[in-house]
């Protein structure tokens, strides 16, 4: 029997322009994988595909967008699935529900943070990172206030003692680059967009937050080494606007779940940092509620709250 995706109309998409929004600066983990799907969904879809980056307000912004869009597929949503989950608790005054005004498309890939620092800092382990700190607090770079990485800074600060002093920014690449540049001495930021800069050796890597060493990082201890089942990350994935039809919902579930697999964006994000992990609509839905629920506890102990 044909599935119901296949039943949607076969010019659904074909001819149109669908925009994936991608609400962080260019260069970022949303961003890159992004731009690595989105031409073959192009060829996939017989569409034209464009990534528009609309930032602001932690990717609140760029998902309120989405949000307030027409229902029919053409305009979707690349985000930090975990960073979109905190919102809810965080923002006093967001202009949009996730749970209702958005859902699930694809979960696509996870790329754990890395515990970086600048090539200055005289510290090579966690453990003397923190003793480092102690004796006088670190500058340490967040990609935005109440961000995922802000908030696995938080808590690894309050399992070890760390003393950190936070720098905000508008996005990932703002945030490494002042890093790169000896502005902020420490970060947290998905080892996506940040493994290149080790590789390089313009930021010496300090520990993985993923729950097992990553084999790109041969040899890094990850932070659950010294902090017990201490785990954080980014997981990225597609969203829509509520309301989107089975038939077109379907259809680019299936496409996106088949272009993270193929041979060359597959490689291509791995070799990048990424884990391609991946959930159809339904099991990313319950992933997202989990997100939602277990983050709010962390925001109300940590006593964050934004206009």
């Amino acid at each position: 029997m044909p599935s119901r995706a296949a039943d949607a109309p076969a010019d659904a998409f074909a001819g149109k322009t669908i925009k994936i929004i991608v609400p962080f600066t260019a260069g970022g983990s949303s961003d890159i994988i992004a731009r690595a799907i989105s031409t073959p969904l192009a060829e996939a879809l017989k569409a034209t595909v464009v990534v528009d980056n609309k930032v602001g307000a932690n990717g609140n912004i760029g998902a309120d967008f989405v949000a307030k869009s027409a229902p029919n597929g053409l305009t979707l949503l690349m985000c930090d699935v975990r960073a979109l989950a905190i919102s809810p608790s965080l923002y006093t005054q967001l202009p949009f529900d996730p749970s209702k005004n958005l859902q699930p498309v694809a979960m696509l890939a996870y790329s754990p943070h890395l515990l970086v620092v600048h090539p200055s800092v005289a510290a090579n382990t966690l453990p003397e990172l923190v003793e480092l700190s102690k004796k006088k607090p670190l500058s340490f770079a967040v990609t935005a206030l109440a961000s995922a990485p802000h908030l696995a800074g938080i808590q690894l600060q309050e399992k070890t003692g760390a003393k950190w002093e936070y720098i905000p920014y508008k996005g990932g690449s703002q945030a490494i680059n002042d890093t790169i540049a000896g502005q902020a001495e420490v970060l947290m930021n998905g080892m996506l967009a940040t493994l290149p800069f080790v590789q390089s050796k313009r930021l010496k890597i300090i520990a993985v937050s993923s729950p097992k060493p990553m084999a790109q990082l041969p040899g890094v201890p990850t932070i659950g080494d010294t902090v017990k089942g201490f785990e954080s990350g980014t997981w990225q994935g597609v969203m829509a606007p509520a309301g989107l039809p089975a038939p077109q919902l379907e259809r680019l579930s299936a496409e996106l779940l088949r272009i993270i697999h193929l041979p060359a964006v597959r490689e291509q994000l791995i070799a990048q940092g990424a884990d391609i992990s991946t959930m159809p609509p339904a099991e990313m839905s319950s992933f997202f509620e989990k997100e939602r629920k277990g983050w709010a506890a962390v925001v109300a102990k940590a006593g964050l709250k934004l206009d």
